[in-house]
């Protein structure tokens, strides 16, 4: 295959990300074929040209390029061995999935038992930046491979960070993740303090705007809290899988990082109060004055 064909893609999982990495690959005029566990999330995408396919198996049949959006390391794992056998020779895989550190190394070992060419490559933003094509990727493959992986990557995301060695990529998704759940607790924990104390919570948001402490994350995840706007971006549960992903990778390291396991504690809170399924950011909640 060279750079000037538009390779074959097979897609498995079109759930909150899957399905807007999908619409924006055919955008592009990429032949997809699409699997998902639950078929009904990935029939949307058949409307705009892509093949439903049965079966992982079905879906990577022949395809130059096989992408992982899924839950976690486990899950990748599972439907890629349910696919064996069904992989084009030294087909690339392109692994998006946040799996942390070990399962990263775990399916490299496997990408090499069923011959594809894996590019550990997990991305940076939620729903409405998939929507726009604007993600961030991070990705880690050998360099030969990247004139294959770039235009998929350029139609999805807004930039591309390449890193030297297998496995960095996902690592630094994990630091970039801890210092998202930092800023979430942080936003949710002002907010509820200065309902405590009295204080319009608006207020910090208004103190902050503009300032040297602003971002646009902390305006956009505080006017959600204060609106009870908890649909789903970045799912509860799923924050608090890779919070635990952190935390066991700094335990590997050496590293104390108790903002993250504070985060983890509350995001679990969250979940057990039936929050699972709402934004990350519904951790205001439990913080909230009882």
């Amino acid at each position: 295959m060279t750079v000037t064909e538009a390779p074959s893609i097979a897609l498995l999982g079109t759930g909150t990300m899957g399905l807007p990495i999908g619409r924006n690959l055919l955008a592009a005029g990429m032949p997809l074929r699409v699997w998902n566990r639950n078929a009904d999330k990935a029939e949307p995408l058949s409307e705009q040209g892509a093949e439903v396919a049965r079966s992982a198996g079905d879906a990577v049949s022949g395809a130059d390029v096989v992408i992982t959006m899924l839950y976690d390391g486990d899950s990748v794992a599972e439907v890629m061995r349910q696919a064996a056998g069904r992989f084009a020779p030294s087909a690339t895989w392109l692994q998006l999935t946040t799996v942390g550190v070990q399962a990263a190394e775990q399916l490299a070992e496997l990408a090499d038992e069923l011959g594809l060419i894996y590019v550990d490559a997990p991305v940076l933003g939620t729903k409405q930046p998939a929507e726009q094509g604007e993600l961030v990727v991070l990705a880690a493959g050998p360099e030969d491979i990247r004139p294959t992986c770039q235009p998929i990557f350029d139609v999805i995301g807004s930039r591309t960070l390449w890193l030297d060695r297998p496995g960095e990529a996902s690592r630094l998704k994990l630091v970039v993740n801890a210092w998202v759940f930092a800023v979430v607790e942080g936003i949710a924990e002002s907010l509820a303090l200065a309902e405590g104390l009295g204080l319009d919570p608006k207020l910090f948001l208004a103190a902050v705007r503009g300032g040297a402490m602003d971002a646009p994350y902390v305006q956009l995840k505080g006017n959600s809290m204060l609106a009870g706007d908890f649909a789903p971006s970045f799912g509860l549960s799923n924050a608090d899988k890779d919070a635990q992903l952190i935390l066991h990778a700094a335990q590997l390291a050496g590293v104390e990082i108790p903002i993250t396991q504070a985060a983890h504690e509350y995001f679990a809170r969250a979940v057990e109060d039936g929050l699972g399924e709402q934004d990350l950011s519904a951790t205001f909640l439990v913080h909230r004055p009882k």
